[in-house]
């Protein structure tokens, strides 16, 4: 049991809760454990399941998704997130992932991505669909200013730990960043702490974030 992945759906969409409960449970070790039918519901289900990721709709009563999000992830010990919706606008991209989500996918992705996207940010390997990345570095890029803070804020960390958060916002997992640094698995888990304690950051999307901001990708 120690391979399985626990998820809970959260949707105010009961078809669409059990499309993804026929679709997800017993795939690729994913074990669907509860569902909620808002953010405010998320919560509760969560002290009551333990799930490892979270599937979160965005538009919801009560609680919207990003709310319940950012109430998760603040948790000492969180479940990752991933927000599965129909709506990709570039405000509902960035605020989701600020909130503390590990990957953003749209409603229409094929079953095994979804599964896929489970299984890595379980890992703890961010996990967002190419036109949302697409949109999210064109977004960053544009921004003023964004270039000249994040490349402040990066000076902060040592040129190993620079190197480990370039190839982090590349896409990579740890083990690809192992190979590439030449470095044990072990001490890439170690500067990715390291950079999130320094930046003050929640997980390695923010991390990707950051350095896209900084146009080093």
């Amino acid at each position: 049991m120690a391979d399985v992945i626990r998820v809970l759906l959260v949707d105010d969409d009961a078809l669409v809760r059990a499309g993804l409960s026929m679709m997800l449970d017993g795939t690729g070790g994913i074990v669907v454990v509860g569902e909620a039918g808002d953010g405010r519901e998320a919560v509760t289900a969560v002290d009551a399941h333990a799930p490892d990721v979270v599937l979160m709709d965005l538009q919801m009563p009560y609680v919207d998704g990003i709310a319940a999000t950012r109430r998760l992830r603040a948790r000492a010990d969180p479940p990752e997130v991933i927000v599965l919706t129909t709506f990709d606008s570039d405000e509902n991209i960035v605020h989701a992932l600020r909130a503390g989500a590990g990957g953003f996918l749209l409603k229409d992705t094929p079953p095994g991505q979804i599964a896929d996207a489970v299984a890595r940010v379980a890992a703890g390997d961010p996990m967002l669909s190419p036109g949302v990345m697409r949109r999210l570095m064109d977004r960053t890029v544009a921004q003023t200013g964004a270039y000249e803070r994040a490349r402040a804020v990066l000076a902060a960390l040592t040129p190993r730990e620079r190197d480990v958060a370039v190839a982090i916002a590349d896409g990579r997992a740890n083990a690809e960043i192992a190979g590439a640094l030449f470095m044990s698995v072990t001490t890439v888990k170690s500067h990715v702490s390291s950079i999130l304690t320094k930046l003050g950051l929640d997980n390695r999307t923010q991390i990707a974030l950051l350095v896209h901001d900084a146009d080093l990708v």
